[in-house]
């Protein structure tokens, strides 16, 4: 008997843009990151459980801050452990003085430069606490302010919007849980993520580009770890195709947020595997019943999905092959709305706040 073929994967459409070309390059900077961190992760992770910190906190701001955000779910989720995002203005504005006794703080950032980000951990840092970054330039400000550093290994970036750096953050942030934790599947999908992440690239989302080439207003719903990633999509509408996108818990939708849903109104949802999928799956139904027009992200044979979504082998990761898929869709709605990715309005690559 011959044996049949294997399929041929589709081909990974040619970059259009340093937006599109830098999120394609995505995989290889995740798996640099694991293979060139791995030994600098475990002795953290080791550090961590040795000596777990009674209070943990998350400095960023913009893509840099949903990464953040991704990580303290997980360290919630998985460890058990509480996670606060620091308001950066209790520092640098209100110039007040943290308690550091059994701190451990994470800064995220893919430059390193803002003051507003650096004060606060260089602070944190002289006052006693366990501070670590994650950030691209390994020689920044925010690198030398820490006691810990993690690299993202993305290369450089030049696109306004972030792509490669935000997907090494949640590799860099998921890797530091697993360290820690060390459960054994979870380090085994985590490995296996950036051929995930290829394979995440050469799916479609060309389905959203029509519903949304016209659209002004629309919502992103996720929850769990879906929630981060959906922030960052929310982010990328408005950054880079001029819509007026808003992120939101399927839960949080369905306070003061639906009053503004009404027949025609554009809604994302994703949905991958999980504890939540149930819940977003009816959130979606409900919503189109109402007469909105809903964009449904989710595996291969749930009914109404019209965005496929790649699975990586475990829930938690999921959401990073989402984002992998999106980016490419984004830059395309830009585009087609008459706008340059690579030159949002009134953006630049670094943004220095205090």
């Amino acid at each position: 008997m011959t044996e049949a073929a294997a399929p041929v994967p589709e081909p990974v459409p040619a970059p259009t843009s340093r937006m599109h070309a830098e999120a394609l390059q995505a995989p290889e900077a995740a798996a640099r990151l694991l293979d060139s961190e791995r030994a600098a992760l475990a002795a953290l992770g080791a550090d961590l459980r040795r000596t777990p910190p009674t209070s943990m906190l998350t400095v960023a701001r913009g893509s840099s801050d949903h990464a953040a955000h991704f990580m303290g779910y997980l360290m919630m989720a998985r460890l058990g452990r509480v996670v606060a995002s620091l308001p950066m203005s209790v520092v640098t504005l209100y110039q007040t003085s943290l308690v550091c006794n059994g701190l451990a703080a994470f800064g995220f950032s893919q430059s390193g430069q803002s003051p507003d980000l650096v004060a606060p951990m260089q602070q944190l840092s002289a006052q006693g606490a366990r501070t670590v970054a994650f950030v691209n330039d390994a020689d920044s400000p925010l690198a030398r302010a820490v006691r810990h550093v993690v690299p993202l290994h993305a290369g450089a970036e030049t696109s306004v919007a972030a792509t490669k750096s935000y997907i090494a953050q949640l590799v860099a942030g998921a890797a530091l849980v697993s360290a820690w934790q060390q459960d054994a599947d979870f380090a085994a999908a985590l490995q296996a993520l950036p051929e995930v992440l290829q394979r995440a690239a050469r799916l479609s989302w060309d389905a959203a580009l029509a519903p949304l080439q016209s659209a002004q207003h629309l919502y992103v719903i996720g929850r769990g770890t879906g929630l981060p990633v959906a922030m960052e999509l929310a982010l990328k509408f408005k950054e880079v195709s001029g819509i007026q996108a808003e992120a939101f818990s399927g839960a949080e939708v369905q306070h003061g947020p639906m009053a503004l849903v009404e027949p025609g109104f554009t809604m994302l949802v994703l949905a991958p595997p999980g504890p939540a999928q149930a819940g977003l799956l009816t959130l979606a139904a409900d919503m189109r019943a109402r007469g909105a027009q809903v964009l449904l992200a989710a595996p291969d044979g749930v009914p109404g999905a019209q965005l496929p979504l790649q699975a990586t082998g475990s829930v938690d990761l999921d959401p990073i092959a989402a984002v992998q898929t999106f980016y490419p869709m984004v830059e395309a709605l830009a585009r087609a709305r008459g706008l340059d990715p690579d030159q949002p309005r009134h953006l630049h690559k670094v943004t220095r706040t205090r």
